[in-house]
């Protein structure tokens, strides 16, 4: 990329689905240039995804955060796995740190509570800018949400930056643990928001009785059956019908819904469940999207996409398609927006989490 104002970036992300880090570094100004560099995935450990887990409970029971044992030692293990993530990164692109100008550190939330005031994400940012003498900007969601925002989605910012060549109105739909959308009109306006689960309940759900840390392609459900009316009781929560913007935390729902179904039935009711709130999702949008786009490990799942589109009668594409890495995306955006905290350039809005104003948020740990 020929642009004196482009920096290299590394992005890291632990995502609610909490099977490991992503890792992208990209070249970018911040603005509208962006160039994909590498892109690593490094999976957590069995042992540590059930503590990661538990810490993540432990969290959501509390009134305010506090840091107690348990989630104390798995923040220093966090962060130990996101060094070695750096450290892989770098290997495999062929950069050594000194070429790097920040990196975007998300950490992992262990409890999203806007309704409460607060919203909590582990792993030591000091720490990593100690590791390799590189500034490191973390803490990317509270200042959104003390300002009244929802602290989440984030994405939007860097999904626009990317779509700046597409049809419009477009959806960018990012199917993590948790389902997130960017809607782009054809105004280029833009709204965000959460619909719901993505793939947390289905990965939640095979883990306890399929013995599977996932529903591989949806075949589990595609032998199923969806139980409409467990289905209509699920969506009949009354957060489906909020307006945007709005988040949610993974924690918010359970595989309770579906307990006694069979394994296959049980996968089909909550993919199908995932699928319903996006369909309902749209109709907090002021038109229909020509295409949704669809990035994130969900977008594996050919019974999720297929769901996805039957239900809201729309086309469902992989943001592969597009020359987009759809596993890169998340981690790729909080790079961008590490860059954009350095200029001083917001990250979070009005449209996007609720915040009254453009918001610059995160915090800056130098090395």
């Amino acid at each position: 990329m020929d642009n004196p104002q482009a920096t290299l970036a590394i992005g890291l992300m632990s995502g609610t689905s909490r099977d490991g880090i992503d890792a992208a570094l990209i070249e970018t100004d911040g603005e509208g240039a962006v160039a994909a560099v590498e892109f690593h995935a490094m999976a957590y450990d069995d042992g540590f995804r059930l503590r990661l887990a538990e810490a993540c409970h432990r969290a959501m029971a509390m009134e305010r955060p506090g840091f107690e044992p348990l989630i104390a030692a798995v923040e220093v293990e966090l962060t130990e796995y996101h060094v070695q993530a750096v450290a892989d990164l770098l290997g495999r692109s062929g950069h050594i740190a000194e070429d790097v100008g920040v990196i975007g550190f998300h950490g992992h939330t262990v409890a999203h509570r806007p309704d409460r005031g607060w919203t909590w994400q582990i792993g030591d940012g000091a720490a990593l800018a100690g590791a390799f003498d590189i500034a490191v900007v973390g803490d990317l969601r509270s200042a959104d949400v003390a300002a009244g925002g929802q602290g989440a989605p984030l994405l939007p910012v860097y999904h626009r930056a990317l779509a700046a060549g597409l049809d419009k109105p477009a959806a960018i739909l990012n199917l993590g643990g948790v389902a997130n959308i960017t809607f782009i009109g054809s105004d280029d306006g833009l709204i965000a928001f959460d619909t719901g689960m993505a793939s947390g309940l289905i990965d939640n759900w095979m883990q306890t009785h399929g013995h599977a840390p996932f529903d591989a392609g949806g075949a589990c459900a595609a032998r199923g059956q969806v139980d409409e009316a467990r289905l209509a009781a699920m969506m009949a929560d009354p957060w489906f019908d909020l307006a945007p913007p709005k988040s949610i935390d993974r924690e918010a729902f359970s595989i309770g819904a579906v307990q006694g179904l069979t394994l296959e039935d049980g996968a089909a009711t909550l993919t199908a469940f995932t699928a319903a709130a996006v369909a309902r999702a749209l109709t907090h949008v002021p038109e229909m999207p020509r295409q949704i786009h669809v990035a994130g490990g969900g977008r594996h799942n050919a019974t999720l996409m297929a769901m996805i589109s039957a239900r809201t009668g729309v086309e469902v594409l992989d943001v592969d398609e597009l020359g987009w890495d759809g596993d890169a995306l998340e981690a790729q955006g909080f790079a961008y927006m590490a860059v954009r905290h350095l200029k001083g350039l917001p990250i979070s809005f009005p449209g996007t989490t609720g915040a009254p104003e453009p918001l610059t948020g995160g915090v800056l740990f130098r090395p």
